[in-house]
């Protein structure tokens, strides 16, 4: 049977049609079309366990830059792919933000990049920890309350949309207590409470807030985290009764700010802090722990180890490519967006509640980020993390890594030439029993023969290759984070 598609929605490009900027070509080519497709063709077999969604959230420019482009300054395109009982359905949308539809009514870009002065925008509104930002919700997505919701790291709203169709559902707005902060990416959500938990962080005193928020969309917990002034928080992380932000030494050069200038400086003589706050504490009850500087992108998990609390993330060895070329004109900075450069590698902390001390130790000596578990080990122990390979010189990943933290052997699958997969979600099968008793779904990207695929991996027997290969109606571009939510969740 032939794969049927049909198209929802196109929207005309605005840039140029022979585009060489290298993260608005090739593997990060945008879309602009919305489609909707099913019977598609599939190697091999789709499981009849496998039943939820997989999404990906990726950046999809349409206009020029008022500037200079940034890969996370692009519109936020959803590509979601649900399993039922053997089948399988693909739906992409763009996301529509405040930003997104402005730009499509003045047809051009009203915001400054990421990576330019805020005041070279031409709108007269933003909302961003930089302020006078786009919130374009392309960095991260969960799936909360039954709807998918659509985050940006420098702080905004949540958008919503229904986790499989990608429906257009408005704002988060809980009863409207939603923060006039925003929030940032990187939202958790605990799939045995079912709450969803979440930071912001802006310039302003205190510089930081953590939320919480009921399975039924009720804003439960919204406490001040006191920091010494602003900082670049990514993400954060939970145990079953602690939450974890961070306070680490690359942020904003104070100087710079002063004068409007978003500059980043990693101050190395300055300790890594972390709070750990209860997750309904308050700010009188934050338990502060010093360890190495560093910069963490992302936290793999955190759990409870009786006096002590485990966390695992990938510890930039490198954080400012420091000794790295650095690359001029459009190409200014991007040194590090590669993870091979930053030489991030994963790597445990102990926080001891008792003494207060803090123990630390490396993990593995192979640099990889984009770390999954099994969502249910979210903030319980886990032994497996599933992580990305970076390319050479690019932000986009090679290949995929099982880590068993605990033996510390490492399974490898790279990719041909050419292909780029995307972060890739463990997802438990119908009835699982073991941690990696599921399968490991992820999007593929193939520059030789132009075409994307999922492909499904039996998580147990990586080596195996895919039990499923899953054609998608158009090459897909690359992306950030992706989430995956149980049938019984939707």
């Amino acid at each position: 049977m032939a794969m049927t598609v049909k198209e929802r929605a196109s929207f005309e490009p605005g840039l140029p049609p022979d585009d060489s900027h290298p993260y608005r070509s090739g593997v990060w080519r945008p879309q602009h079309r919305e489609l909707d497709a099913w019977d598609m063709e599939v190697e091999g077999r789709i499981p009849d366990d496998l039943n939820g969604v997989y999404i990906r959230n990726t950046e999809n420019p349409l206009f020029e830059p008022i500037r200079r482009y940034h890969p996370f300054d692009g519109d936020s395109m959803l590509h979601a792919i649900s399993f039922e009982n053997g089948a399988a359905r693909y739906a992409n949308r763009f996301v529509r933000t405040d930003g997104f539809l402005a730009e499509q009514e003045a047809k051009q870009s009203l915001w400054a990049g990421i990576t330019e002065h805020p005041s070279i925008a031409l709108a007269d509104h933003g909302w961003g920890a930089r302020t006078m930002m786009k919130d374009n919700a392309s960095t991260d997505v969960v799936v909360h309350g039954g709807m998918a919701l659509a985050s940006f790291y420098q702080c905004g709203e949540l958008y919503r949309l229904d986790p499989r169709t990608l429906d257009d559902l408005g704002k988060s707005e809980w009863g409207g207590r939603f923060p006039k902060e925003g929030v940032s990416a990187h939202t958790k959500v605990d799939e045995h409470t079912g709450e969803l938990l979440f930071f912001n962080y802006g310039t302003e005193a205190p510089f930081m807030h953590y939320g919480v928020v009921s399975r039924d969309g009720e804003l439960t917990d919204y406490v001040d985290i006191p920091l010494p002034g602003p900082r670049l928080p990514h993400d954060m992380a939970f145990t079953e009764h602690w939450s974890i932000l961070n306070d680490l030494p690359l942020f904003w050069d104070p100087e710079a700010l002063a004068d409007g200038h978003y500059s980043n400086r990693f101050h190395r003589d300055m300790p890594s802090r972390f709070a750990l706050v209860p997750r309904h504490g308050d700010t009188e009850d934050i338990r502060w722990f010093e360890a190495e500087p560093t910069f963490v992108l992302h936290w793999i998990n955190a759990y409870e180890d009786g006096d002590e609390v485990v966390l695992d993330g990938f510890f930039q060895h490198n954080p400012t490519a420091r000794g790295v070329p650095r690359a001029e004109g459009a190409l200014k900075g991007f040194e590090t967006l590669d993870l091979k450069v930053l030489e991030a590698r994963p790597h445990r902390w102990r926080f001891d509640l008792v003494t207060g001390e803090t123990r630390e130790e490396s993990l593995s000596d192979r640099p990889m980020e984009f770390g999954m578990i099994n969502g249910r080990h979210g903030g319980r122990r886990h032994r497996y993390s599933y992580n990305a390979l970076g390319a050479d010189g690019l932000f986009a990943f090679t290949g995929l890594v099982k880590h068993d933290i605990d033996t510390g052997i490492e399974e490898v699958l790279s990719f041909p030439e050419g292909v780029f997969v995307s972060e890739t979600v463990m997802a438990p099968r119908d009835g699982s029993t073991a941690e990696d008793d599921g399968y490991l779904v992820t999007f593929s990207s193939d520059m030789v023969d132009d075409r994307s695929e999922c492909l499904v991996f039996d998580a147990a027997a990586l080596a195996d290759g895919p039990v499923a290969r899953i054609a998608l109606p158009e090459r897909i571009c690359s992306g950030t984070h992706s989430t995956w939510a149980p049938l019984s969740d939707l």
